[in-house]
């Protein structure tokens, strides 16, 4: 959407093609998170920031597996985009900017959000879509899947076929190209060619079918970031999947809710420590469990004593989840019939709570826990499964530092440029989760895009 309000300041043949029936993309299911350094914004609450700072923090959060020349690229361009959001009228939390708000914290305040989430950059981005219509200046096809791209005897990319809602093809011309498709992370078979990984969640947007990735590779692209594929640490599913629906979020943010339960893997074993205030050290130890699942075990009176750990759900309601046979759901009356059910290994489990309750008694847990508020001695026991998957998609199109799609050989195709989720997590944000690292930079690079990367003409 970016590249095309952009695009049609500069030309009146802007040709916008979205699969879904309506406009906002990722944005109906996104939090529309952002970040960007030396805003007004910023300048307005007396915070001292820059580009290279932000970047600096990207690459030390990213342990430096992030893209630097498309990170430098998205940093030292997002306050321009920010500030032009706030002109438009941006809806933005009067708590930002922040720090760092369920990722690793920034070493400045420069992470921002709308009141809405997702909603706040729609209400931004769809009206000067639907204007740019109104002028004449965008022309609008909703519901048309792309199915492949066309080329000159060159390997110039010179169009699109289409197929609308009712079964009928399409084919427009264009002198110029922009992929801007999202990601895979709806797609079970996608995900799992790419990820080497079943997909266990239904958050990721419905369209986010990994399209963009076929086009791109069938006129010579090639994709990249395998190796920086990350996952969150854990949802509560309610079912097999793939692509099950979901209970509720647990709290696993020491900072908000000191944890009285242990995490344990499939072997019953604790992998980390729980009040370890660092997300990104448990999403790395929990990549590194097997099939990045773990056990929240706990007893009645944890339970009963323990501030609720579902979001929105009290300790009765809580409780009755374990009453009607839900899946990943399990009680017990003691530790070894609890593994059984749970399908964890049982002598594993209960070392596992020998140590920590020897932790609590003593003050000396093993892994170095700090809130050591009750053992877990008290039966029943409890144990809920959690699984760790990604929601956004790691691998992406690759493309140079202009956004052109390039060859393996680096090489760009001629006609055709990239942005957004496409490119991939792994490269703005590396093998981490850097707070406002994919809404911002698809929003920068669609308006570096439309505004002065791609050479427009009468036929573009």
């Amino acid at each position: 959407m970016a590249a095309a309000i952009f695009a049609a300041e500069r030309t009146s043949r802007v040709l916008l093609i979205d699969h879904a029936d309506v406009l906002g993309g990722t944005l109906w299911v996104a939090n529309g998170q952002l970040s960007a350094a030396g805003t007004r914004l910023q300048r307005d609450k007396g915070i001292e920031d820059d580009a290279q700072a932000h970047f600096d923090d990207i690459m030390r959060l990213s342990r430096g597996t992030a893209n630097e020349a498309l990170v430098r690229l998205a940093v030292w361009n997002a306050a321009e985009t920010f500030d032009w959001l706030m002109e438009q009228g941006f809806d933005i939390d009067p708590a930002c900017p922040v720090d760092g708000v369920g990722h690793e914290p920034y070493s400045r305040a420069r992470y921002y959000w709308g009141r809405n989430g997702g909603a706040s950059l729609r209400d931004v981005l769809i009206p000067r879509i639907e204007q740019a219509v109104a002028d004449g200046r965008i022309s609008l096809r909703l519901g048309h899947e792309a199915l492949s791209l066309t080329t000159n005897p060159g390997g110039a990319v010179t169009g699109v076929t289409t197929r609308d809602a009712q079964g009928a093809e399409h084919h427009f011309e264009a002198a110029q190209t922009v992929l801007a498709t999202g990601g895979y992370s709806a797609s079970p078979d996608v995900y799992q060619a790419l990820n080497g990984v079943p997909l266990y969640t239904n958050l990721p947007y419905a369209y986010s079918q990994g399209v963009g990735h076929r086009l791109g590779c069938s006129v010579g692209g090639w994709l990249r970031g395998q190796e920086n594929f990350f996952i969150n640490f854990g949802f509560l599913l309610d079912g097999e999947g793939p692509r099950p629906g979901m209970v509720g979020r647990l709290n696993t943010y020491p900072q908000r809710r000191p944890p009285w339960e242990i995490y344990v893997n499939a072997h019953g074993d604790r992998f980390v420590r729980e009040d370890m205030e660092s997300v990104d050290a448990r999403e790395n130890a929990l990549l590194e469990q097997p099939v990045q699942r773990y056990w929240v075990v706990f007893d009645e009176r944890i339970l009963t004593e323990a501030p609720p750990f579902i979001a929105g759900f009290d300790a009765g309601e809580i409780r009755a989840l374990f009453a009607d046979d839900r899946p990943f759901f399990y009680k017990a009356n003691d530790l070894e019939t609890l593994a059984q059910k749970a399908g964890v290994d049982a002598h594993g489990l209960m070392r596992a709570v020998r140590g920590y309750n020897y932790g609590v008694h003593s003050g000396n847990d093993f892994l170095g826990r700090r809130h050591l508020p009750l053992p877990i001695a008290q039966g029943p026991f409890y144990a809920i499964r959690v699984q760790g998957a990604a929601v956004s998609s790691a691998v992406g199109l690759a493309v140079n530092d202009q956004l052109q799609v390039i060859r393996p050989d680096g090489s760009a195709i001629p006609g055709l440029w990239a942005a957004g989720e496409l490119l991939g997590a792994s490269q703005t944000m590396g093998r981490a989760v850097c707070g406002g690292m994919m809404a911002t930079p698809a929003l920068t690079f669609g308006r570096l895009l439309g505004q002065s990367f791609v050479p427009l003409n009468s036929k573009a």
